[in-house]
């Protein structure tokens, strides 16, 4: 399923050491690990764990500004995700913090070039320019991320690209 990132993902997006008992439970039962930092590189993480299809790597970053500021959202989240044993790589996906509004895409812009992003609950991602996004986002500066959530509200996220080459070179490493 494209954007399939596990709860075990996400707890590791958000740093978290420990896991509650009935989520390690369900997490072993699934046969994946832990999520584990592979790399810290300026202002993107590199993680990998393991699946019963294969390792799973992915970078992830946090947005330098959040537009309107004091807007209430849950944590934003950039990822590029590799998934081999699903014959996935260089998958772009957004968790944007708050459910996007129905039928709406979002735009990604790097470096003044625009994308569009499809959108479902709180996530979005590209249909098909996965390894054409990437590959500007290892030559670019900036990141913009634009959505409008199911109350109607826009919102922008910036993020810096700063590190994004080396994240991506230590999971094409690490997930071939």
């Amino acid at each position: 399923m494209r954007g399939a990132i596990s709860w075990l993902g996400l707890l590791g997006l958000f740093g978290l050491v420990s896991v509650a008992p009935a989520m390690a439970a369900q997490t072993a039962e699934k046969g994946q690990t832990k999520p584990s930092l592979v790399g810290e590189f300026n202002d993107w993480a590199a993680y990998s764990y393991s699946t019963p299809t294969g390792p799973v790597c992915y970078i992830v970053s946090q947005p330098k500004k959040s537009e309107p500021e004091g807007t209430k959202r849950d944590p934003v989240f950039f990822l590029v995700t590799h998934r081999p044993g699903d014959n996935v790589r260089n998958e772009v996906n957004t968790i944007i913090g708050y459910a996007f509004k129905k039928e709406s895409t979002a735009t990604l812009t790097i470096d003044g070039d625009d994308f569009n992003l499809f959108t479902k609950g709180d996530g979005a991602w590209s249909d098909s320019k996965d390894s054409t996004i990437v590959s500007a986002m290892k030559k670019g500066k900036k990141m913009e991320v634009k959505g409008t959530s199911w109350r109607g509200t826009s919102t922008v996220d910036s993020y810096s690209l700063s590190g994004v080459k080396q994240a991506m070179d230590k999971i094409d490493q690490h997930c071939k």
